[in-house]
């Protein structure tokens, strides 16, 4: 009887292992919903910031068009802040938006807003800025513009929007905070 209940239960034990493992393997590991999270690669962050570049942007009333191309994106190891590298081009004052005119990085944490269902830049830190066509150094109006542009894109812009699959796996749960921990971005959800 003892055997029996023994073997009863190692089944019941390796149904339910099965059971586990099979559903796991049907979802997207990257995105599955697990313990409460939802987490994202800096590759799966890059690939949707491909989709939605080069982007152009009026600065200054109006006077220079700001062009933003060739995004990337890296978490570099310890780190709690996504690294956002853009190259810039600038349109008006004699010049072409259609080429870089420098280089930027960023620095950002990154919040959820659930009416878009999206992430978006939290306190963007500009770390460095290379413009070579305003004489190499950030002057005032080379400030001016990046300070606007990344005002308005931390704003507005999300860097990641969640897909309609991984919403479904979120169901009714809420999103209790966003961060970034070993080189991924976390979305940690209620209990």
């Amino acid at each position: 009887m003892i055997a029996r209940r023994r073997t009863l239960l190692r089944a019941a034990l390796l149904l339910a292992t099965t059971a586990t493992l099979a559903a796991c393997g049907t979802l997207d590991t990257a995105k599955a919903v697990l313990l409460n999270q939802v987490s994202f690669t800096p590759a799966q962050l890059q690939a949707q910031l491909d989709k939605h570049y080069p982007r152009q942007y009026d600065q200054l009333g109006g006077l220079v068009t700001l062009s933003v191309m060739n995004p990337q994106v890296a978490i570099p190891p310890d780190s709690t802040r996504l690294h956002l590298d853009f190259d810039i081009g600038i349109e008006g004052l004699g010049m072409r938006s259609d080429r870089p005119a420098g280089h930027i990085a960023l620095t950002s944490g990154l919040r959820y807003d659930p009416r878009s269902n999206a992430l978006y830049m939290e306190e963007p830190t500009l770390e460095s800025a290379e413009l070579p066509l305003l004489g190499g150094r950030m002057n005032a109006t080379g400030r001016d513009l990046i300070n606007g542009w990344l005002r308005d894109y931390a704003r507005a812009e999300p860097v990641y929007r969640l897909d309609a699959e991984t919403r479904e796996k979120l169901g009714e749960r809420r999103i209790a905070g966003t961060l970034i921990r070993n080189q991924r971005v976390v979305i940690e959800l209620d209990r």
